[in-house]
């Protein structure tokens, strides 16, 4: 099975950058720009919004939660995502700061899809860099680059 897989160098310690991917406040500020519904605890589910919908845009169950690692089974979304898992992995980096793993994995095939979930994973990690590093993140709409509309 195909797999996204980022490598991120952020200048933040590594508990800042965890309180950004195990919070659903801390998702809100880097990814999708509103609030989450939900847990983030281990075996609990919370769902993401996107624009206006009303619907959830996909339902992450939390697998882990640890200091190192942070991992999502997605249960609902889009699409080829239902079943696949999305983990971020955390190691001391140079200097203070964090060496960020990520890895959207157990795609089915690639496809035009996830060549564009790619490219906007890419920009999030990015907006989670910027916000963990100085404030300045860039969630939805501002860091999505493959639209679907």
């Amino acid at each position: 099975m195909p797999d996204i897989l980022h490598r991120i160098s952020i200048d933040a310690p590594p508990k800042r950058v965890h309180d950004l991917i195990a919070t659903t406040d801390g998702i809100a500020r880097w990814w999708t720009g509103r609030p989450l519904t939900g847990d983030h605890a281990p075996g609990s589910s919370f769902s993401v919004y996107f624009g206006d919908a009303g619907q959830p845009a996909a339902v992450m169950r939390v697998l882990t939660d640890t200091p190192d690692q942070v991992a999502w089974q997605v249960t609902d979304g889009p699409g080829d995502w239902t079943g696949t898992r999305i983990t971020f992995t955390l190691r001391p980096g140079p200097r203070g700061g964090t060496t960020l793993l990520f890895a959207h994995a157990g795609w089915q095939q690639p496809g035009e899809f996830m060549s564009g979930c790619s490219t906007n994973w890419g920009a999030y990690l990015t907006s989670l860099k910027a916000g963990a590093e100085r404030g300045a993140f860039a969630p939805y709409p501002a860091g999505e680059i493959s639209r679907w509309d």
